[in-house]
Parts: structure tokens; C-alpha cells; sequence
């Protein structure tokens, strides 16, 4: 679907050796009038439309007509027909779906596409008489990319994937219709894509990758060619190139194959001799491949040979070309498209940017309830708070400027233990939870300590330990160096464990002298004080997402405090399982259905929750979202799910809702106060397309005042003023995806990441897949002015 952001980018296009293409681009406000009837599958409405003027685009999957006359291209969503002289295009889909890598019929009659105008990418074809578009495939969950035609013109073939980022993999679909069929097992686990049909039909070559879709900081190769034997089944490596070799494209005389590679920097493509097996560059450089990005439109623009297989037509540079197969110089082959596209609703919202001199923190971290439950002991803004339970004021225990985190009660309730950090490493220090004290460090030795738990006992505190030097060199929280120490509660050296070994979260049970654990695979488990005797208690596992080989496992596992039950995280939600005692294989409890568990299992949350944690009794569970405190009640919401099934009914019945607090800690904004004046730059105003310069720009406190040519406006007496000449000065720009990934769990006074942005005049993120909660406090941080961003 062309969603509104072709309103900020249709603009210019870019080809991919860099250059940028202009259009005459014109916004309306009014519906297109274009025949849409088979859109009905999209959440928009075509409620605008803009006007391009180009003979120039980006990533254009072209074909050449069995008759050698006659184009058919992808721009911007939608397909358009040249003759093959070039000329004026002539537009043959429209609407906001999104439509794209075209392919002939052998006969010419029809072209096949991939388009999501039912809501979802599927298959269509048009028919090239009539326009007339028919859906091949059905389904809206999955994608599909690279259709090719075989010589019959009954089947398809294509590469499908089960989601977006999945791996996708070879199918064959019969024009008439049905599911169609994987021509390689699921379970090989590689990506196929960019089929061509050879001209006998039998063999179908294609690039294969082996593993995931795409991989972050890939290392050459990455795809090579392949051929799949429609008679036998068999799969046939071609292609050893360091450079990956995809896209190939045969000639329709069987004698020569094209395919694309990357050397040194760039991307080119190479012609093979299929009879003697020589090769040799057809065009080098042409444009950027997408091997290191998921390549959901193929790793290469689609690309054709001509009837008499002495030319490629392909594109590159933002042009198409017809490229001789005699080694001669490449012919432009011009186009021109003049229309009116659609485009949805303008998505315009007013952020405004408070200056109040204070603000709420918006993130509570580490709620932990004291052993008799009065008292509620947290982090905010990384700071270790205490507050009475539940309605208290909140009171910061430790006002040193060091970075605190993961508190844990002794049994006794007269201290806090929690772990810190600063510039010099990090401590686990204690408190006494009354307040009005100094506090005491427990650990002699300088290391990233994290996730403190005092024993049962309260002579022994168990936590994670890693080297200061790892977290002062890297940002990773748990490594292949962190240990599991305990430290005596009164102070001391810390007393070696075992290796962590992916193990964290550790807890106690009373009556069990043992450090109990939770690891991602192997679920809950428990050690003795010197790191033997290793004993798996219980597994908690979620659904088994399309694709996968496994259900999710939890991401947290923490035994109640008297023991027989669990809670447990997974996907951000909350669980309170059974732990049965079989003896044999470790118990695995899915809770994908949560109501037919093997065993009593209860989800306690409704939109997800973080920082779970015990009541001393086991009968109460504690979490957090943002800065709400919950208390799920168990014996609570056992006797309102009883008394609902004692009423009896037949409607959907409700739900037990736990209480609910919340924690609200001002604190003060970060606000620059004072004048100045940026005098001599060239300044980008975003006034449609205004730019002034040698101008001066006044700033009073948090906002600009005056902008205007130098002498132009009115600029307070004393103000000082900052020379910026030859510079030039635009608002800060907005990544809109960005993934920050500071620090988790135990954060640093400062993140390099927010600092690099700055420096690169970044001023305002949003990570649509943070992979925690921690952003939150980051920004907290960051409005207080306790840390740069």
C-alpha cells in the first residue's frame, strides 16, 4: 500500500549511484476518480492525490512484451507500458495499492504482479486488452515477490514468505487457481528467490541464501545462483562468487544467462555463455544491490532479455536501458511519466513541547514490597526510592549521584540492598529503609553488579557480577564473563559462585538453602552455594509463532517465596504457573492457552506489565507499566472466579482487576534559560521553501523568538551574540526509526548513543522496537538534564 509518507519522499527519487532525480510535484486535495472496485481489502482511502512529472525513477522492475515493441515497468506503486523506442508512459494500475514487478505471459496477453490491493501481498494478473485484474493467490498474512511465468502459461512461480521478515521460499501456483505448493521444504531453512523459467520449462534458476531472511553486518556471500529441477526435484548449485551472484534472467534462446553481483564497492551484471559456461561484465557499475537489507522487492530490479535475445533491457542509474549482449554501448531507452497518483490521508498531529519547570517521571523500575508488605521500595529517574504502601509519599533514600538499580529487602525489612554504578565501576551498597542514614558498601571490588537477592536467611546476598571493565567498554549488561557471587550481607569479599552461563534473575525459597535461576532455554533452575548440583525445575513456554521450530520460552521465571508456584514473563505479560513435582524430564507448562494448561495457570496481566515480584506470602503479585503499580491479589481473584461460576451465565463473563496505584515522583525539567542570537548563517526555515541568509536567528530560554536577514528583528539589549557564519541552520531532524539500544537493566550516567546523534544534528528519536522499556527512563533522564540526549 502507498502509505502517506509518499507526500514527504515522492519529492525526489534516488537512483542508486546517487544522483537525485527533481519532480514537479503538486498536492490536491481531492479523490482521484480511477477505478479502485478491487481495493477493497485497504485501510485508506485515496483521500488526496499529487502530481509527478519525471523521466526518472528508482528501483524499476521492467519486462519486454513477447513481441519485442512494447515495455511494461514499476514506479511508484504502480504500473506503467512504454513502447521500446520510449515515450510518453502510459499508467495501466492505479490506486493506493501498491503494485509492483511486472511479468509478460509467454503468449503477451496478460501480466502478472505482485500488488496488495486485498489488504495483503498476493498475486494478480491483468489482462493487458481489457485492464482487467484477477487475484491468483488469497491469503493477506504472508508476501510474495519475483513472479515468472513458465513457457505454458499455466503456473507461476514466485518466492512466498509466511511474514515480511520471514524466509522465503520457492512456489508454484497454477493460473487457475488453488494454494499451490512449496517446491523446497520449510525445514531447510534457506531463501530462494528471483525465479526465471528456463525456456524449456524444466529447470527454474534462482538466488538461495541459507538461514535467516537477512543478516545484520552480512558477510560476503550472501546469495548464490542455483537451479531446481522440475523432474526430479533436485537442487543444483551455479554460481561460487565472493561477491553473491542473484536476480539471473535467461535469454529466450537458452543461451545466455545475466545475473547481478557486487565487486569491490558495486554492483554490476555479468553475462555466462550457458553452452561454454565463460562469463564476462555486460554492465559495470550499474545500481545498488539490497543483500544487506531484507530484499522484500528481490535483491535486484527485475530485468528482461529481447525476443531475439540480443539485448538486456534493465535499469539502473534512474533510467532504462538497452543493453547489446555484443559488448556495444548501452542505448537509453526515455520515458516520461505526467500523472496523478493517490495518496491517503495527510497524517499531521501538533506536538507540543511542555516548558512546565517540572514534569512526571514517567517510568517506576524494580517495584519491590517489603517483607511485611507496608512499604515499597523502587528506582526512578535511577534513583532508589521508598514509599508506604500504597498510597505514601515517596522518599529518595540514597542522594549520592550514583547510578542505582535492582533493590532487594533483607528478611527483617530493616534494610535495601541495591546494586550502583559510576564512573569508577559499581558496588552493591545497603540502606536502612527508614531513611535519614548513609549508605554502607557491601562488595570491596569495583564490578558491574546486578540483581542483588538477599537470602532467606539474611547473612548472604547472591548477585550477578561482571568485570567494570566489560560495561565500561561495551554497553552489553550479562556477558560470557559475568559470574554468579554471594557477598556476606554485613560486607566482604564476594565469594565465587559459577559462571552465569545465560543464567540471571536470582531468587530464594524458604526452607531450600539454594540460589534459584532462570535461563531463557532451560527455564527455572537451582544451584547449591558453590555452583553444583544443577537441578531444572520447570519450563514455561508460549506459542509457537508461524515459521518457528519452537514455542517462545520466558523471558523471567521467579519461584514464590513458600514455593509451589511460579511467576513468569513471556512477551510482556505476566503468568502465575503450578510447579508440579514429577521427577524425571523437566515439566514444560505452555501457557499459549492459559484456561487448558496441564497444570493451574492464571494470567495476571491484561496489557502487559514489567518488574514482577513477589509478596512475602506468595500470594500477591507485584508489577509495573510506565508509572502504575499493580497488585494482583491470588486468593482474590480464585474467590471472584468462584463466585462467577456459582452465579453462572452466558455472557462473557468479567474479570478479576487488580488494584492499582499511582507512583508519581515530579521532578524537575531541564530548561535553558537566557538570550542569544545566531548571527551570520544561512538558515533553512522550513517556511515552505524559504531559505535566508547572513540571517539572525534570537533564542530566549527554550524557544525561538525572532528570525529574520541580519538588522531585520528586534534583539534585546545585552543579548549576546554567536558568529555562525558560513554554517548553515535547520531544525534538528527527526529519525522516526531509530533503535537507540542503550544500557538495560543497570544503566550508565551517560549513553554514546544519544551523544552521536546530536553530533550528526539528530535531536528527536522514535524506536518502533526498542526491545525494552528502558527508552522510557532514558527520556526521564534526559528532560531532567541528568544525562545529554
Amino acid at each position: 500500500m502507498k502509505l502517506n509518507i509518499v507526500i514527504a519522499v515522492v519529492a525526489t527519487l534516488i537512483s542508486q549511484n546517487g544522483e537525485v532525480h527533481a519532480l514537479n510535484l503538486q498536492e490536491h486535495a481531492d479523490t482521484l476518480s480511477n477505478n479502485t472496485s478491487d481495493e477493497v481489502g485497504l485501510p485508506l482511502e485515496g483521500s488526496r492525490s499529487v502530481t509527478i512529472d519525471t523521466d526518472e525513477g528508482t528501483w524499476l522492475s521492467v519486462d519486454v512484451h513477447p513481441d519485442g515493441q512494447t515495455l511494461v515497468f514499476d514506479l511508484l506503486g504502480d504500473l506503467y507500458t512504454i513502447p521500446i523506442e520510449g515515450g510518453e508512459a502510459n499508467r495501466i494500475t492505479h490506486g493506493l495499492a501498491f503494485d509492483g514487478q511486472p511479468r509478460y505471459s509467454p503468449q503477451g496477453d496478460k501480466i502478472i504482479f505482485v500488488s496488495d490491493r486485498s489488504g495483503g501481498e498476493n498475486l494478480w494478473t491483468l489482462d493487458v486488452a481489457s485492464g482487467d485484474t484477477t487475484q491468483i493467490t488469497k491469503g493477506n498474512e504472508g508476501s510474495w515477490l519475483s513472479p515468472d511465468w513458465t513457457p505454458d502459461g499455466d503456473y507461476v512461480v514466485a518466492s512466498k514468505g509466511s511474514t515480511r521478515l520471514g524466509v522465503v521460499n520457492l512456489w508454484m501456483v497454477h493460473t487457475a487457481g488453488g494454494a499451490g505448493r512449496a517446491l523446497r521444504d520449510e525445514a531447510d531453512e534457506v531463501k530462494t528467490v528471483g525465479a526465471a523459467v528456463s525456456p524449456d520449462g524444466r529447470y527454474i534458476w534462482h538466488a538461495v541464501k541459507n538461514g535467516r531472511a537477512w543478516d545484520y553486518n552480512a558477510q560476503f556471500p550472501q546469495y548464490q545462483l542455483a537451479i531446481y529441477d522440475r523432474e526430479t526435484g533436485e537442487t543444483f548449485n551455479r554460481s561460487s562468487r565472493y561477491g553473491s551472484a542473484f536476480r539471473p534472467t535467461l535469454s529466450p534462446d537458452g543461451g545466455s544467462l545475466v545475473y547481478a553481483t557486487r565487486h569491490e564497492d558495486q554492483t554490476g551484471l555479468r553475462i555466462r555463455d550457458l553452452h561454454t559456461g565463460d562469463e564476462r561484465w555486460l554492465a559495470y557499475p550499474v545500481q545498488r544491490d539490497d543483500q544487506e537489507s531484507i530484499a522484500d522487492r528481490d535483491i535486484y530490479p527485475g530485468m528482461s532479455f529481447t525476443p531475439d535475445s540480443r539485448e538486456v533491457v534493465a535499469s539502473y542509474g534512474g533510467k532504462i536501458w538497452r543493453i547489446p549482449v555484443d559488448g556495444s554501448d548501452p542505448m537509453e531507452i526515455p520515458f516520461r511519466v505526467n500523472e496523478e497518483l493517490a495518496v491517503g490521508p495527510l497524517v499531521d498531529f501538533d506536538y507540543p513541547i511542555e516548558d512546565t519547570p517540572t514534569f512526571t517521571v514517567r517510568q517506576i523500575r524494580d517495584g519491590v514490597p517489603s517483607p511485611d508488605g507496608r512499604k515499597l521500595a523502587f528506582i526512578a529517574l535511577d534513583d532508589l526510592y521508598v514509599m508506604d504502601h500504597p498510597d505514601g509519599e515517596p522518599a529518595k533514600l540514597d542522594d549520592s549521584s550514583l547510578i542505582a538499580a535492582h533493590p532487594t529487602w533483607s528478611p527483617d525489612g530493616e534494610w535495601i540492598a541495591y546494586a550502583t554504578w559510576g564512573t569508577n565501576g559499581g558496588h552493591i551498597m545497603k540502606i536502612g529503609a527508614g531513611g535519614g542514614s548513609e549508605p554502607i558498601q557491601v562488595t570491596t571490588v569495583a564490578a558491574q553488579y546486578q540483581q542483588p537477592a538477599w537470602s532467606s536467611t539474611g547473612e548472604r546476598i547472591a548477585a550477578l557480577r561482571t568485570p567494570a571493565r566489560v560495561f565500561q567498554e561495551s554497553e552489553s549488561a550479562i556477558g560470557a564473563e559475568t559470574d554468579i557471587v554471594w557477598i556476606p550481607s554485613s560486607g566482604g569479599d564476594a565469594n565465587f559462585v559459577a559462571p552465569a552461563q545465560g543464567r540471571s534473575a536470582p531468587h530464594f525459597v524458604e526452607g531450600h538453602d539454594r540460589i534459584y535461576l532462570h535461563h531463557p532455554a532451560n527455564g527455572l533452575l537451582s544451584i547449591r552455594w558453590d555452583g553444583t548440583d544443577e537441578k531444572s525445575h520447570v519450563k514455561v513456554v508460549g506459542e509457537t509463532r508461524q515459521g518457528a521450530d519452537a514455542p517462545n520460552s520466558s523471558d523471567l521465571i521467579k519461584m514464590a517465596p513458600n514455593g509451589g508456584k511460579a511467576l513468569a514473563g513471556l512477551e510482556n505479560n505476566i503468568y502465575v504457573v503450578t510447579v508440579p513435582i514429577l521427577g524425571g524430564e523437566t515439566p514444560s507448562i505452555s501457557i499459549a492457552d492459559v484456561d487448558n494448561a496441564e497444570f493451574p495457570a492464571r494470567k495476571i496481566t491484561e496489557t502487559g506489565g514489567q518488574f514482577p515480584a513477589w509478596s512475602a506470602d506468595g500470594n500477591r503479585v507485584h508489577f509495573f507499566m510506565g508509572n502504575a503499580h499493580f497488585v494482583y491479589n491470588l486468593e482474590a481473584a480464585q474467590a471472584f472466579d468462584d463466585s462467577l461460576r456459582a452465579i453462572g451465565t452466558d455472557e462473557e463473563p468479567e474479570q478479576y482487576t487488580p488494584l492499582e496505584h499511582r507512583v508519581l515522583i515530579e521532578a524537575e525539567r531541564d530548561v535553558p534559560s537566557g538570550a542569544v542570537v545566531l548571527r551570520g548563517g544561512r538558515v533553512i526555515t522550513m517556511n515552505g521553501r524559504e531559505v535566508i541568509e547572513d540571517a539572525d536567528i534570537v533564542i530566549r530560554n527554550n524557544r525561538i523568538e525572532a528570525l529574520g536577514s541580519r538588522g531585520s528583528v528586534t534583539i534585546p539589549s545585552g543579548t549576546e551574540v554567536i558568529d555562525v557564519s558560513g554554517k548553515t541552520v535547520l531544525p534538528g531532524f527527526v529519525d522516526t526509526h531509530s533503535h537507540m539500544r542503550p544500557p538495560q537493566g543497570l544503566h550508565k550516567t551517560q549513553s554514546w548513543m544519544y551523544l552521536a546523534n546530536l553530533a550528526y544534528g539528530v535531536t528527536t528519536t522514535r524506536d518502533p522496537q526498542t526491545s525494552s522499556t528502558d527508552v522510557l527512563s532514558y527520556s526521564d533522564l534526559v528532560r531532567s538534564g541528568r544525562m545529554v540526549g
